[in-house]
């Protein structure tokens, strides 16, 4: 038998670990892709009613405050299901509060797609829908924060967060082309299917992986958890500054439709379909800069810090906030380019705060965590279409040109947006900012 030197046992030692490695990081790459086109099939759902909002407000009799109502709702009723979840998901499990729920929301969006019919109807169904619909999002980033280290984590996440954004385009290119032909109900019935391939992938997706329960000691499991993250200043401090980003965020995904419709029907004098569609299409092309923020925001985190990353983001998407409304008149392919920029920047933090939460809580304490951010955040993010949609009707009935009232209705996110980086940087000033991302601030 040959017997190797040192060395040579050295560098054997040192392939195989490679190969381990690399085995390990194919693996890692091949879950995460699965779980990220899940999460696409879910976020069909989200925007399919924002795209249609031009024509249902007519054919429903809706005001446009009525009409950000709906949307309202399905936020309302997604809030209450990521704090639920959040807490499930620390007691059972998040990869089997993900299947459950992935299961409620198939048949909730297909109720909804088949049998709204009013505003009434539709506020009970969409808000019934959007109760079902968490649990493809918190839980999913707890899977991923279980699976990946703190030096990639944040770019797994925005891949995560990516693949939503790209649900949310592809959601109103289905609905943008499909309603002139079969009719914005049958263009929500093919999108409620959306997330019944969504759960099927997500069966797929986590058939290997186990369904982790932290476990805890005697004392810690008379532990107040809502109560330790409330005291937790740095925790609170992203929770705070996702809360402003949601109003922005939630307001933004609600209105661009209905607002790039009105620029195509103010620069073109189309009818009100081919607006509807046009600005549908055009929101969808701006959507696309929210996967490539999302992706690039988690990317950036992970090398240049957490809350630099959140303070030139968050800063960005504010003043795009506050100046897009007024540049309605614009030529529509510029107007679609600052819409870019602004999905871009509005979304690309989202990852970023989603991770700084996993870095800062214990890790048995991340889905009282999100429940908290949830409640606040999403609690904002409910309010913002309907204050906007307010807006919008105050300043009609100011009687009011269309570039004031864009631009006051656009204003009122961008004001409380700003709010966002004044937390993040009182974060950036406190210690325990060097928890994040390898003590990268």
């Amino acid at each position: 038998m040959v017997s190797l030197s040192n060395h040579e046992q050295q560098f054997h030692l040192i392939f195989q670990a490679y190969q381990v490695t690399t085995a390990t990081r194919s693996t890692d790459t091949s879950w995460l892709l699965w779980l990220c086109a899940s999460r696409t099939s879910f976020a069909l759902m989200f925007t399919a009613y924002a795209a249609a909002i031009p024509l249902l407000k007519p054919e429903w009799g809706m005001s446009a405050g009525e009409a950000g109502l709906i949307q309202s709702a399905w936020h309302g009723g997604y809030l209450f299901s990521l704090v639920a979840v959040g807490f499930l998901a620390d007691r059972y499990g998040a990869k089997r509060v993900f299947l459950v729920s992935s299961i409620a929301s198939s048949i909730s969006a297909m109720v909804f797609a088949v049998f709204a019919e009013s505003f009434l109807t539709g506020a009970i169904l969409y808000g019934l829908t959007g109760l079902f619909s968490g649990g493809s999002y918190t839980p999913g980033l707890t899977l991923i924060a279980e699976r990946f280290q703190s030096t990639g984590r944040g770019r797994a996440m925005g891949f995560y967060l990516a693949a939503a954004s790209g649900g949310y385009a592809l959601a109103l290119v289905i609905t943008g082309a499909l309603t002139p032909f079969i009719g914005w109900r049958g263009a929500f019935i093919v999108n409620a299917a959306g997330p019944v391939l969504g759960t099927l992938l997500a069966l797929y997706a986590l058939r290997s992986t186990p369904n982790v329960i932290h476990p805890r000691s005697a004392e810690q499991a008379a532990e107040k958890p809502v109560a330790m993250i409330l005291n937790n200043k740095p925790a609170m401090l992203v929770t705070w500054a996702y809360t402003f980003h949601s109003w922005e965020m939630l307001g933004m995904k609600a209105w661009m439709p209905a607002f790039l419709s009105a620029a195509a029907a103010y620069s073109t004098g189309s009818s009100a379909t081919a607006s509807a569609s046009l600005g549908a299409g055009l929101a969808a092309i701006a959507y696309i800069g929210s996967m490539g923020g999302s992706v690039t925001g988690g990317w950036l985190s992970d090398r240049m810090g957490r809350t630099w990353t959140m303070l030139v983001l968050a800063t960005t998407s504010a003043c795009c906030s506050l100046a897009l409304g007024w540049l309605i008149g614009l030529p529509l392919w510029l107007l679609v380019v600052i819409c870019f920029v602004y999905s871009f920047t509005a979304v690309g933090d989202s990852s970023v705060f989603s991770t700084a939460v996993t870095e800062l809580v214990p890790p048995r304490h991340i889905g009282a965590a999100y429940s908290v951010r949830s409640v606040l955040g999403f609690g904002a993010g409910a309010t913002a279409p309907w204050v906007f949609g307010l807006v919008l009707d105050a300043a009609g009935a100011a009687e009011a040109s269309p570039v004031v009232t864009w631009g006051l209705a656009w204003c009122s996110l961008g004001v409380i947006a700003l709010f966002s980086p004044v937390a993040t940087w009182r974060l950036r000033r406190m210690p325990e900012a060097t928890q994040m991302a390898n003590g990268k601030r």
